[in-house]
């Protein structure tokens, strides 16, 4: 099975394959759709940017309008002749651009479309659509000039294929989605992988292959809608994972779990796990700590065997789905996770810990026991309870609720057990 941090790789890769059998194996169209080859890409970038928009989604909207405004510029040149100095200027300009706008907003943090009524972005683009306006039309007027026609004949910018300095731009541009959506760098940053950072890279990927393909129009346009198809399905990928999962901890939500629920059989077990003393963790070492225990639980439940699956309900509580199985076969499983957490002593910095690099490093130099005197260790119990059907529990929401009574019974019992 493919690792959960790389599944977004296929939705990008599955398009690019799709798009390239469409180009290589379609046969023509019949007149009646032949509007298609023309308006298909224009109606695929203008829901992309769409989407972007609605969701607001910063980076997604930069790449999608760049897409959009790219592909209407060089099939405006095209009309004034593929060979045209229009047409390459404009073909230039996108090779540049698009990528150089993806790195730029790859490198800001994600602020949405609008940031604080910020609407400088605007600016830049009308901007770029002036400069490329202004270059395309090199020696047609006196405020042109001719020497655009010079510059473009560089051997940095010479096209079509994509210029060099195109490819150093879109090398840059894919190096940084790939960054973003990197799992270890994710994994430090605290948050699973970003399904619009590999988008990006995808969309990235696609229309590279157009610009490899400029002279071919229907190529230019079937990748071209490609790489807005990525950015679509990536937002609506990463849409349903923040409804689905839980931000802080990685598990499925409260939504996915209803959604399982719905799917069980005659056999199953529920089990509602609570950490005990939450409160008093967030009131003595912060909301950082307690973020911290949520995420220590959340990675222990997620081990846990027998088939079962976790999921976060709420607050400082999870649920353990066991499908197809027995509570009698259910409970040494969820035995074992409460041993689990329980074993594991999770260090936190002391208040007299220095802060400053330079003497923490000083002071770890001078031996390990001093170093661990400037650390505190929390011991972090759960309580759990379990149900199957049976009874009165005859539904999923009863046996939940059941076990949510089992939950109580391991708390007035003592806490840091398991009930049923």
């Amino acid at each position: 099975m493919l690792a959960a941090e790389f599944r977004p790789i296929i939705a990008p890769a599955a398009i690019i394959v799709i798009a390239a059998l469409a180009l290589w194996l379609g046969p023509a169209l019949p007149p009646s759709l032949a509007g298609l080859k023309e308006f298909g890409a224009y109606f695929v970038l203008l829901a992309g940017a769409g989407v972007s928009l609605w969701f607001n989604r910063g980076r997604a909207f930069v790449a999608a309008g760049s897409l959009l405004l790219a592909y209407a510029g060089y099939d405006y040149a095209l009309g004034l002749g593929a060979d045209s100095f229009a047409a390459r200027a404009v073909y230039t300009a996108a090779v540049l651009l698009v990528p150089l706008n993806i790195l730029v907003a790859l490198l800001m943090p994600e602020r949405g479309v609008s940031y604080h009524g910020d609407h400088r972005w605007l600016f830049i683009v009308a901007g770029e659509i002036l400069l490329v306006a202004w270059i395309a039309s090199s020696g047609r007027s006196a405020l042109s000039g001719a020497a655009w026609q010079e510059m473009l004949g560089h051997w940095l910018l010479r096209s079509p294929p994509a210029p060099l300095m195109g490819r150093v731009l879109f090398a840059a541009a894919f190096a940084a989605a790939v960054w973003r959506a990197w799992p270890p760098h994710v994994a430090k940053q605290g948050g699973p992988v970003s399904p619009i950072a590999v988008g990006q890279a995808g969309a990235l990927a696609a229309f590279f292959i157009a610009c490899e393909w400029a002279r071919n129009q229907a190529a230019f346009g079937v990748f071209t809608a490609a790489a807005g198809a990525i950015l679509m399905v990536a937002m609506l990928q990463e849409s349903h994972r923040l409804a689905f999962n839980d931000e802080l901890t990685g598990l499925p939500g409260r939504r996915a779990l209803q959604e399982a629920m719905a799917g069980l059989g005659p056999h199953y077990v529920l089990a509602m796990a609570d950490v005990d003393h939450f409160k008093s963790f967030n009131d003595t070492h912060g909301h950082d700590v307690g973020d911290q225990v949520l995420k220590l639980v959340a990675a222990r439940l997620a081990r846990v065997a027998g088939g079962g699956r976790a999921f976060r309900y709420g607050g400082e509580e999870f649920t353990v789905l066991f499908p197809h199985a027995h509570l009698e076969d259910a409970l040494p499983h969820l035995e074992e996770i409460r041993a689990s957490v329980e074993a594991y002593r999770m260090a936190v910095r002391s208040e007299e810990r220095p802060k400053d690099k330079e003497l923490g490093a000083k002071l770890r130099a001078m031996g390990e026991e001093e170093a661990r005197a400037l650390e505190k260790t929390l011991s972090v119990t759960i309580s759990i309870g379990a149900a199957a059907p049976g009874g009165g529990a005859a539904t999923p929401a009863l046996v939940l609720k059941a076990a949510d009574e089992a939950l109580y019974r391991a708390k007035r019992g003592g806490r840091n057990r398991l009930s049923r």
